[in-house]
C-alpha cells in the first residue's frame, strides 16, 4: 500500500482530518465515529450544521451497520448496479451510531462507496465510514483536480493525499427514505426513477 495511505489512514485513526482523491472530486474525511473531528471538519469547511454530509463505506455491510436498513429492492435497483461508483444513497440511519451533526440534524443518511483505491483504502483501514463532502469550503467550486485545491483549506487539515479523480464530477444523490424515491441532486449517474 502507498506509504501516503498509510500516513493518511494514521492521522484519520489519531482524530485527524484528511483531504484525499475520490473518483468524483477531493474529499475532506474524518472517521465518523469521532465527534471531535466531525466537528472541526464541519468548521474548517464552514459547512451549516443543519446541512448533512455524506459518508463513504468501503462495503454494503459497513453501510448497513449505520442505516436502519437497506430495503431489498435498494440493494437490486441501485446498490448492485452502481456500487462502487457515483451514487449517494439516502436511507434512515441508526441514530445512535451516526453523529446528528453528520446526519444534518435529521434521521437520514446519504452513504456511497467510492470507486476509487485510495479512498477505499482509507476507509480499509480505519474500519469505519469516513465522511466524503467535497474539499471546499462551504458554497466555494468543488476540487476535480489536485490543483484545484483552496490553499487556504489545505493549511487547516492535517494532511492531504495527492491522486487523481476518475469520473470528474459530483455523484447523484437520491433519496429512498422516502417513497416514491427522490432524486436530490443529478450528478455523474443518470437514473430513471
Amino acid at each position: 500500500m502507498d506509504e501516503k495511505v498509510l500516513e493518511a489512514a494514521r492521522i484519520l485513526e489519531q482524530g485527524g482530518v484528511v483531504i484525499f482523491p475520490t473518483d468524483t472530486a477531493f474529499g475532506i474525511g474524518c472517521r465518523i465515529d469521532d465527534k471531535i473531528a466531525v466537528q472541526r471538519l464541519f468548521d474548517i469547511r464552514k459547512r451549516p450544521p443543519t446541512q448533512a454530509t455524506p459518508v463513504l463505506v468501503d462495503t454494503v455491510k459497513m453501510a448497513q451497520d449505520y442505516l436502519e436498513s437497506v430495503p431489498q429492492h435498494v440493494i437490486q435497483k441501485l446498490i448492485e448496479p452502481y456500487w462502487p461508483g457515483a451514487l449517494t444513497i439516502v436511507l434512515k440511519a441508526r441514530t445512535d451510531k451516526v453523529p446528528e451533526l453528520v446526519r444534518g440534524s435529521t434521521d437520514t443518511l446519504g452513504v456511497r462507496i467510492p470507486n476509487h483505491p485510495i479512498a477505499r483504502q482509507l476507509i480499509r483501514e480505519g474500519g469505519v465510514p469516513i465522511l466524503g463532502p467535497s474539499a471546499n469550503f462551504h458554497g466555494e467550486r468543488t476540487p476535480y483536480s489536485f490543483e484545484e485545491l483552496d490553499p487556504e483549506l489545505v493549511k487547516l487539515v492535517d494532511y492531504v493525499v495527492p491522486g487523481e479523480c476518475t469520473i470528474k464530477q459530483a455523484s447523484t444523490v437520491i433519496d429512498c427514505s422516502i417513497s416514491p424515491w427522490k432524486i436530490l441532486r443529478q450528478g455523474a449517474i443518470t437514473i430513471d426513477l
